[in-house]
């Protein structure tokens, strides 16, 4: 694993982790996403994603109940190694959603990993994730998200524990210029 590196983007839902992780595959990276573990799973048995996203979350709590906690980062391992094999060197991680995870991944990749917050303030969060195309929440659905992501899926640590951070409450272009400091930074 030598010279291999590797971002793992975290924060809430709204907080811009898809503009950092879009910006990151134009780069060319590839990324591993977590989320895709659980929409996959669900295919496989035969699990319909509801438009409300109520299906997938019902999921992604039942899934970490009866198979593990780290069942989720368990794919991802797997599918990192992979790429590593393949050849990858510099590997995007999108959506670490617990304590559980981020303490496994940093166990298996302790020198490759790197882990980038991307936070902003709530009530911008809240504004943006209102009228987000195709993913929208009003303001009870998002507290909602945020109290079960909290508390059903320890997301929070991640965030705490990030190694830096993007404060995302400007322009993709501020955030995007953030991110380019922490890419060489460390030499990403």
């Amino acid at each position: 694993m030598d010279n291999v590196k590797i971002l793992a983007i975290v924060g809430m839902s709204g907080s811009g982790k898809s503009v950092v992780v879009d910006y990151l595959t134009e780069k060319g990276y590839p990324k591993v996403y977590f989320g895709g573990m659980i929409y996959k799973e669900m295919e496989k048995r035969g699990i319909a994603r509801t438009e409300d996203g109520e299906s997938e979350k019902k999921f992604r709590e039942e899934i970490r109940e009866t198979e593990g906690k780290d069942w989720v980062v368990r794919q991802v391992i797997n599918e990192t190694r992979d790429l590593i094999s393949a050849g990858q060197k510099r590997i995007v991680l999108d959506g670490v959603y617990s304590w559980t995870e981020y303490c496994l991944l940093k166990h298996e990749f302790p020198k490759a990993l790197t882990f980038i917050a991307v936070v902003v303030d709530k009530q911008l969060r809240y504004d943006r994730v209102a009228v987000r195309p195709g993913r929208s929440f009003d303001a009870a659905a998002i507290r909602e998200r945020d109290r079960s992501e909290i508390e059903n899926l320890e997301k929070g640590g991640p965030i705490a524990a990030a190694d830096y951070y993007i404060l995302n409450n400007g322009s993709i272009e501020d955030c995007t210029n953030r991110l380019d400091q922490i890419l060489k930074e460390i030499e990403f």
